[in-house]
């Protein structure tokens, strides 16, 4: 078993390294572990079946074609007394989802901000987890010493409320954990981003910054929400029927977008699927969800004018049995679809769901239902989370690290990454893989899988 000394300072990651979706980092400094994110992801369909008998279960059910995986712990859980903490970034799925089902071969504590915990909170109310997890919230700004780890919470914009950088200092380095992030200068949840805040970093000798890759290799800078607001007014306002918008059920910032375009529009808004519903419960609680924006009984939709109907509903991958699949089916309870009615896909396709995605389209078009996609929209109707080439470059610029290590991304967006941060004039810069060990202290290199890793189904919600 691998074990850092008090001169070392080690970034293995477990998932997430080469791929998009399922991030399990692991820092290891003076015998101990730093988890950041536990998640999941969809695997890619018409993979080789997993063994029977597996202690934590398969997702498969009949017509299935995709399962719901979570990076294999293996490596830490068997030295689980040295995993001093576990802090999770933000609540979207690849970084928080995981935990229901592996926290038991852990069993540290979780150090996360109030939405992530709420969220995070009823994810475990529906496992024999319940009230049993140790939660320990911090605000933005927060500083914490978990072991041998001084960790500082910093604000950052995403697509979601409280997503978080962490600053993660030792005293062999100190590294910038981005996890993701991109800059926005007018979101609809939170406040703008901070250039200061990362100018300031600057002047601090980071060492290592493990950097988002999902859009390396697009030029320029994403969309602000903002953006995205007005694309989402200008293609729903002519539409004479229906309207039904796909998205990410943990998207607030774009459900709160899309009640603004109904109230615009003179719409009534439903959402249609848990994890919307779940998601929306947890804005109101935490006073997220502004005021003067209701949302209609899901129920009550069905029987309203068509001009008056805007829907919201999950199933944006071509997820089977979901909100979505069951429009295009004509098997909801509430709702049905007709020739005039509109489906936006207010989302990306994950890289994996294109046949699943395209056989939802398919079917919604035989009905007579036009069907827009944002790759294809003149019109911007979703806005990324993700920093572009010129948001990385700025963010090098800013924060001035040593070394460069870029996650989150397949090994296209890891090199597009690594190549940003040369020209940023990065001289260190290491494309690796799940398994990898990352030396970044006292003597930077990487050394290629190190640590067996795999995935593991999980049982989904």
């Amino acid at each position: 078993m691998l074990h850092p000394t008090i001169d070392d300072l080690w970034f293995v990651p477990l998932g997430g390294t080469g791929e998009i979706g399922m991030n399990l980092n692991l820092y290891g400094h003076n015998g101990r572990w730093l988890m950041v994110d536990c998640g999941v992801s969809f695997d890619e369909p018409l993979v080789p079946d997993y063994k029977k008998g597996s202690n934590i279960g398969s997702t498969e059910s009949k017509g299935a074609t995709h399962r719901v995986v979570a990076p294999d712990p293996s490596f830490i859980a068997n030295q689980k007394d040295a995993l001093a903490g576990i802090v999770i970034t933000h609540a979207h799925e690849d970084h928080v989802g995981a935990i229901p089902y592996l926290w038991e071969r852990f069993r540290a504590p979780i150090y996360t901000t109030s939405f992530t915990a709420e969220v995070l909170r009823r994810k475990l109310a529906r496992s024999k987890l319940a009230n049993r997890v140790p939660i320990i919230e911090v605000d933005a700004g927060d500083t914490l010493q978990i072991g041998p780890f001084s960790v500082n919470w910093l604000a950052i914009t995403h697509s979601l409320p409280e997503p978080f950088a962490l600053k993660i200092a030792t005293p062999v380095g100190t590294v910038l954990h981005t996890a993701d992030w991109k800059i926005d200068a007018n979101p609809i949840t939170g406040l703008p981003f901070d250039v200061n805040l990362y100018k300031q970093l600057g002047r601090e000798n980071i060492l290592a910054m493990v950097g988002d890759s999902t859009n390396a290799p697009k030029p320029g800078f994403s969309i602000s929400e903002r953006n995205c607001y007005d694309g989402l007014l200008s293609t729903i306002a002519p539409v004479k029927g229906r309207v039904v918008v796909g998205c990410f059920g943990s998207n607030i910032a774009r459900l709160i977008s899309i009640a603004k375009v109904a109230k615009k529009t003179k719409r009534y808004m439903a959402l249609y699927g848990r994890s919307l519903m779940n998601m929306y419960g947890i804005a109101k609680q935490q006073g997220i969800w502004p005021d003067d924006l209701p949302i209609t009984d899901p129920q009550h939709l069905g029987y309203l004018p068509p001009h008056e109907v805007l829907a919201v509903a999950t199933g944006s991958q071509g997820e089977k049995n979901t909100a979505l699949a069951r429009l295009a089916k004509d098997s909801h309870p509430h709702l049905q679809l007709e020739k005039g009615d509109t489906v936006l896909f207010s989302s990306i396709v994950i890289p994996g769901n294109e046949e699943s995605v395209e056989r939802l389209s398919k079917a919604l078009a035989a009905k007579g239902v036009a069907v827009i996609h944002s790759e294809d929209s003149t019109l911007p109707i979703h806005a990324s989370g993700h920093p572009c080439e010129e948001e990385l470059k700025l963010m090098y610029h800013w924060v001035k690290p040593e070394i460069a290590i870029p996650v989150h991304g397949e090994h296209s967006h890891l090199k597009a990454h690594a190549d940003i941060a040369k020209a940023s004039g990065v001289s260190k810069h290491y494309v690796g893989q799940n398994g990898d060990l990352y030396r970044l202290a006292p003597q930077p290199s990487i050394r290629r899988q190190v640590i067996p890793v795999g995935r593991i189904p999980v049982q989904q919600d």
